[in-house]
């Protein structure tokens, strides 16, 4: 799941990535271009049974990103605006923020 929140004010929009538990066996990174394709670990949420990472990114531009779960397995969003083929025979989510 992605959730937008768009400012009226600022140039930026927030952003929160989210994935069930039941996907995940113990952890899952986000990997994506705004992170210099570093993973990145989401916070697990107990009350929401799910994992988490929120940050905010430049308006009206194309992001994209994949999640990693337990440093073995690559799975992608199904709330993704696109998908794209990445060169390795699978396709990496986009986020559009426009």
């Amino acid at each position: 799941m992605i959730n937008k929140r768009f400012f009226k004010t600022k140039d930026e929009v927030e952003v929160t990535f989210e994935l069930p538990q039941e996907q995940v066996d113990k952890s899952v990174a986000l990997v994506a271009d705004f992170l210099d394709w570093q993973p990145m670990q989401m916070k697990k949420v107990a009350k929401t049974k799910s994992f988490k990472f929120k940050t905010r990114l430049p308006k009206d531009q194309q992001f994209e990103f994949r999640y990693l779960v337990d440093d073995e397995r690559w799975i992608n969003d199904p709330a993704a605006d696109q998908y794209k083929p990445n060169g390795f025979g699978e396709d990496n989510c986009l986020l559009n923020t426009y």
